[in-house]
């Protein structure tokens, strides 16, 4: 019928100045002169004959991804053409219409202009990647036999049977087609970072019109957790064709799931106790409830039971009861819901729980995959127990503590709670909180001089958290600031006045870590650091976030989730970097291991010496471009000498045969690989030599003509001039 749904800006193959970037930046001229042709638009995609990728008009270019399947059963070969691959799996006659119909969400995000005041609101218009369309399929399909509906029942456009691509990859046990009606959906495993809570959305949004006007309810285990989730839900509305409702009590959820009118309903887990006795009331025995659980693998999801100590009103030990896991209250009060569990970490060999709850897996997107795709970015490793000394004392503390922090019930272990504190007095001491601070400001100084971005301090308690902003405030008294939406640092926690004026200063809101959560999520704000204990490190999602400090005992899914805060893509980072105060390498090493054991593929952080070699490495290759020229004699050179120099420098570069090319590739190499190193020592000692090399790539990037040349993005423009722009160039004016 003539409607322009997809736009396609296709550069010459052969040409070495087309490239891909190229075709982006034409796509923004076309927005501006012709918007009329993407009236109609469902996405774009761009293409120089080598690589494709698609993406939607509001998309920055690292946001158009690759279509790596044509048919969601094998990814496509390295070899093989990835327009075509792009063209086969996403424009068929299948595809394409329901990917318009049900994998575009548009989502609004707040900023306010510093200057005016006036809070913008900008829409996002987002699309399904190719790992969330075949997963959402995948389980709606499980859901479907599993809640006991036949294909020609509800009418789905994809009606193939659909199998995991490459299950033998992964050595997994998958759902069998014959399991039809056993309530077990099955648990779909996305690494962290890769849009597991959108990919929740998509599927809600194509079950709610697969099933006869179902009940969707999402369980988290955690409140600040559940709100996070549902603002993502509540920006799909016109997906899910309805409001999501939040259930505020236990009363409030079963009125909501009694009515049989269906809905999207959110509740935490907590909130499915009995009332008294360990009997949940029967709330609806419908079969179109779909239970969709976050972190399905945590340990309130189970059957067994378990003793722990009875309290009265006022919290004394009067005895003991018995508790079961919460299924067990779930299956008891929606007896023919369907489970379906997401996760963003592997199930453990030892949980019997998840596969009992949810099934099998029915779908895999592993941190080897998530990285080649572009989905999420490397998390690198630094150790900065050198810097910080802990007693002996700590030390054999922490190894005792291991076995207790493992369980999510260590409230309900004296032992373990005399231990913590023990160790909570130690790592909060005076001197060390102070040693923390110090290092924690000159360690973040040195990152943002690579790269612009944001930081997390992971703190083991709250008075901690408390000590280390005042001892940060005493450093950096600028960096402070009473305003909520003022400031550089900020704590995010709860307090009750009980806690002490030092620590209840900082209790925040609802609605108050809202709005800090919308000023650490835009890269333009001010705030740059916020220290936490245990909020914001599941869920939270801020793509500029790139240095995470953890100075608390972590390990498992929780230490894995809480390093994956620095994983996401955002402009040019290179990757993320985990700076380890505490010494948890060897609980990181038993997280990867298990992550291989499961399946998984891919290191989930590798270390920062990685990131030094490859800087060095480069550092030699570019060095060597320079053979038999003085560069040398630019660091003791006056701002005018220097400003010579690099003039002199670029005739050097564009005399060597495709030296300018050769030169911009490697230098930007570099200095993705020296934003990753800093504040290595090695790295500290480069920098003049990488300032250098840096300008001298901006003097060539500046004068290539818009939309022609290397192609290179604004964006690696504008990083490339900031990092040059350091103390040796700024002269007594400005330079151009």
């Amino acid at each position: 019928n003539g409607i322009p749904l997809v736009v396609f800006e296709l550069k010459s193959a052969v040409h070495e100045n087309t490239t891909i970037t190229a075709a982006f930046q034409q796509l923004q001229t076309y927005k501006a002169q012709i918007p009329s042709l993407f009236t109609y638009n469902g996405f774009t995609i761009i293409s120089d004959g080598l690589e494709a990728r698609a993406g939607t008009i509001t998309s920055g270019f690292s946001r158009f991804m690759a279509w790596k399947s044509k048919d969601g059963e094998r990814e496509a070969s390295q070899l093989s053409s990835q327009l075509e691959t792009l063209i086969v799996g996403m424009l068929n006659r299948e595809t394409l219409p329901d990917l318009i119909r049900h994998f575009i969400v548009f989502e609004k995000t707040k900023r306010e202009d510093k200057e005016t005041g006036v809070m913008q609101i900008r829409t996002e218009k987002k699309l399904a990647a190719y790992h969330q369309y075949y997963a959402v399929n995948r389980a709606v399909e499980s859901t479907l036999r599993a809640a006991g509906f036949k294909q020609t029942e509800v009418g789905l456009l994809n009606a193939a049977e659909i199998k995991l691509h490459n299950p033998e990859l992964h050595g997994i046990q998958l759902r069998n087609p014959r399991e039809y009606k056993d309530r077990k959906g099955g648990v779909v495993w996305h690494t962290q970072g890769s849009g597991k809570s959108l990919t929740m959305v998509f599927y809600a949004g194509k079950i709610v019109q697969a099933l006869h006007n179902p009940t969707i309810l999402v369980i988290t285990d955690r409140n600040d957790l559940d709100d996070q989730l549902f603002d993502t839900f509540a920006a799909a509305k016109q997906l899910l064709r309805q409001e999501p409702v939040q259930a505020d009590s236990r009363r409030h959820l079963k009125e909501l799931l009694k009515v049989a009118s269906g809905g999207v309903v959110f509740t935490t887990i907590q909130k499915f106790q009995p009332d008294e006795g360990n009997v949940y009331e029967q709330l609806s025995d419908r079969e179109n409830i779909v239970c969709i659980a976050d972190e399905a693998h945590r340990t309130q999801y189970g059957f067994q039971a378990r003793t722990i100590d009875a309290k009265d009103a006022q919290g004394n030990v009067v005895g003991k009861q018995i508790v079961y896991g919460f299924a067990k209250y779930m299956r008891e009060a929606l007896p023919n819901a369907t489970y379906l569990g997401f996760t963003g970490t592997p199930i453990e060999n030892t949980d019997i729980n998840t596969p009992a709850v949810f099934g099998n897996y029915v779908d895999i997107y592993d941190i080897a995959q998530a990285v080649e795709d572009g989905a999420t970015v490397r998390i690198y490793y630094e150790s900065r127990l050198a810097k910080i000394k802990l007693s002996d004392d700590g030390k054999k503390l922490i190894r005792q503590i291991d076995e207790e922090i493992g369980a999510d019930e260590l409230n309900e272990s004296q032992k373990a709670k005399a231990k913590w504190t023990q160790l909570e007095a130690l790592i909060g001491s005076e001197e060390r909180v102070a040693l923390v601070a110090a290092d924690i400001v000159d360690h973040f100084e040195n990152r943002l001089m690579g790269m612009d971005g944001k930081g997390m301090i992971v703190a083991m308690s709250r008075r901690i958290a408390a000590k280390l902003y005042d001892e940060i405030k005493k450093l950096r008294p600028e960096w402070h600031n009473d305003d909520l939406n003022r400031g550089a640092i900020k704590v995010v926690m709860t307090a009750a006045s009980s806690d002490g004026p030092d620590i209840a200063k900082h209790h925040t809101t609802k609605q108050q870590r809202r709005v800090l959560a919308e000023r650490m999520k835009d890269p333009e704000d001010e705030l740059k650091l916020v220290i936490v204990r245990d909020m914001w490190l599941t869920g939270f999602d801020a793509p500029s976030m790139h240095t995470l400090y953890i100075d608390k005992p972590m390990k498992g899914h929780n230490l894995m989730q809480a390093i994956a805060r620095v994983n996401r893509v955002y402009k040019d980072k290179e990757g993320g970097l985990v700076v380890d105060y505490l010494g948890i390498a060897s609980d990181l090493k038993d997280a990867l291991s298990f992550y291989s054991e499961s399946g998984g593929k891919g290191d989930p952080a590798a270390t920062q010496a990685e990131a030094v070699n490859l800087m060095l490495e480069k550092l030699e290759v570019v060095s060597h471009m320079f053979h038999g020229f003085p560069y040398e004699d630019f660091f003791a050179a006056d701002t005018p000498g220097k400003l010579q120099m690099i003039l002199a420098a670029e005739n050097h570069i564009l005399g060597l045969e495709d030296g300018k090319n050769r030169f911009i590739n490697e230098v930007t190499a570099l200095s993705k690989a020296f934003a990753i190193a800093l504040p290595h020592d090695q790295a500290m000692d480069a920098k003049d030599e990488i300032s250098f090399f840096q300008a001298v790539k901006a003097r060539l990037v500046k004068f290539d003509a818009p939309g022609t040349g290397t192609g290179r993005s604004n964006v690696e423009l504008e990083t490339a001039i900031r990092q040059v722009i350091d103390a040796a160039l700024v002269g007594e004016k400005g330079i151009d």
